[in-house]
């Protein structure tokens, strides 16, 4: 991961934006929490984001697997305010979608899907990017 293309990222997490109404703030973090990219506002901070997200992904992974729910794919939060969405990329990483009253969660889902797969690949395999 240390080659990554950072430009191509932040591409993609630009795009998920611009498709669907009511994100606010993404950002990506490798699974133990360190921050690799964030497009988030003043009012976020996105190294604290990513670790948290890191940790509620892991406790999520776990209930998972001890209840035989298969391999986790993602969690969603849901505050008076807005949601938060913690999608697993792969095993290496995952992304974060804060989002606010008026987003769409099963149009954030669909979209997201094409999104995590090229944000994985880029993240697997730079050179193929």
């Amino acid at each position: 991961m240390d080659h990554m293309d950072h430009k191509a990222l932040a591409l993609e997490m630009r795009g998920l934006r611009e498709q669907v109404t009511g994100i606010t703030d993404t950002a990506l973090a490798a699974a133990d929490g360190l921050l690799i990219a964030a497009d988030t506002a003043d009012s976020i901070d996105p190294e604290g984001l990513a670790a948290l997200a890191a940790a509620g992904l892991g406790l999520a992974r776990r209930t998972a697997e001890a209840t035989a729910r298969g391999s986790l794919r993602r969690t969603v939060t849901y505050g008076s305010h807005g949601c938060a969405a913690v999608y697993a990329v792969g095993d290496t990483a995952l992304m974060v979608v804060l989002g606010d009253e008026g987003i769409d969660v099963d149009e954030l889902h669909r979209a997201t899907q094409p999104t995590l797969r090229r944000i994985d690949s880029i993240l697997t395999d730079p050179e193929s990017a």
